[in-house]
């Protein structure tokens, strides 16, 4: 049986391909083998020297005034004149009138008082005088013992009429005087609630005021962060115990702005669900305009920054040269990595201050680094020094 010859002519070409390719392998050149060419990896390092810091702690807090109180009338009666600084928002010197009560009745009061203080003078002195004659006659054998009794009783009770009647006058005195209702302090008006020709009662508010010498800051520490500052943990109302400066910051009026204040004194507890204790800071003056500079207004939110104690030859590195542990990593004089342990005094999100670990004129690394092996060649490129 004969194959037809379109049947195996594809098979004479492979055949042909084929043998083709094998003389082409055998004849061709030999091709050279050789390892690849292991790059060491590029780090950025920093060289580092021992240097002194002082350390901060940052907190927040609402500024509020060191006094606040409710300005209560302690007569009552109908305003008769208000001072132009009895608005809210207004503002007023210590002994300033802030409000008139008609005065009228209370003058009436205080004339009366008098004149029963003069009777009641009278009467003593005229009763005093009779006890003195009823002895002298008593010695004499002029007049009896009863006599003398009676006399002396009636002394008594005009010397007590004599004391009440000082008390009286000095009641209505101090009512007078209330009638004008001054400030007792240097401050600003919160809120006023009376006007002219309104009647206030004794005991009632008339408005709320604050003292404006100086504002004071409710600052929440954590207690980790007790250990960086001095503060005065004592308070003994001492000027000499005030704690540190604070810097505080706020933006008011699409600006931002700076106060100094200092710290005065620390709160006696510890919340139990925050681990939080709170110091006061003290800004005096806080109205007092400074080259532009808005008031310390209460209410207003700032950004503090407490100034802390200065620690000396530590190292402060970029927070991310600071690795997984507190470890950090060192390039040695051979370009070779070397992997440390380091002793981490505090670290922000900017920076880690370390105790041990580096050494001078270390080069660390601040980048970042897959898969460190002690001793691993690297190329260091180096950025610049930390100190």
């Amino acid at each position: 049986m004969k194959v037809p010859l379109k049947a195996i002519a594809p098979l004479g070409v492979l055949a042909v391909g084929g043998l083709v390719a094998l003389v082409i392998v055998k004849t061709g050149p030999e091709r050279e083998t050789r390892e690849p060419e292991r790059v060491a990896p590029l780090v950025r390092v920093i060289e580092v020297e021992p240097t002194a810091r002082r350390l901060r702690v940052h907190s927040q807090g609402t500024v509020e005034p060191r006094t606040e109180s409710e300005l209560i009338p302690e007569i009552s009666g109908r305003v008769v004149a208000v001072a132009p600084a009895f608005r809210s928002g207004g503002f007023f010197r210590e002994g300033e009138v802030l409000l008139r009560v008609d005065p009228r009745d209370y003058n009436v009061a205080f004339e009366r008082a008098q004149a029963r203080l003069e009777r009641a003078e009278s009467e003593w002195k005229r009763d005093s005088a009779e006890l003195e004659r009823r002895r002298k006659l008593a010695e004499r054998d002029y007049a009896s013992a009863a006599q003398v009794e009676k006399a002396d009783t009636q002394a008594r009770v005009s010397a007590a009429s004599l004391r009440e009647a000082r008390a009286s006058l000095d009641q209505a005195e101090r009512d007078l005087a209330r009638t004008e209702i001054r400030a007792p302090y240097t401050g600003r008006v919160r809120t006023a609630t009376v006007d002219v020709g309104q009647f206030v009662n004794r005991g009632v508010a008339a408005g709320t005021i604050y003292a404006t010498d100086y504002a004071e800051i409710r600052l929440p520490i954590h207690d980790d962060d007790l250990a960086f500052l001095d503060l005065p943990l004592w308070h003994t109302g001492d000027e000499a115990s005030v704690g540190p400066e604070v810097v505080l910051r706020a933006r008011f009026a699409g600006a931002p702005h700076e106060w100094r204040g200092r710290v005065v004194r620390t709160e006696g507890e510890i919340d139990p669900r925050t681990r939080m204790v709170h110091v006061v800071a003290r800004v005096d003056d806080p109205y007092q305009g400074d080259g532009g500079r808005p008031p310390l207004a209460v209410g207003l939110f700032v950004e503090a920054e407490i100034g802390g104690r200065e620690v000396r030859d530590v190292f402060v590195l970029p927070r991310g040269a600071l690795r997984a542990g507190n470890r950090i990593y060192v390039v040695d004089a051979d370009g070779r990595l070397r992997i440390r342990s380091a002793a981490l005094l505090r670290s922000s999100r900017t920076e880690a201050v370390l105790t041990s670990g580096p050494q001078a004129g270390d080069r660390v690394v601040v980048s970042p680094l897959d898969a460190p092996v002690d001793g691993m060649q690297v190329r260091a490129r180096t950025e610049g020094s930390a100190s």
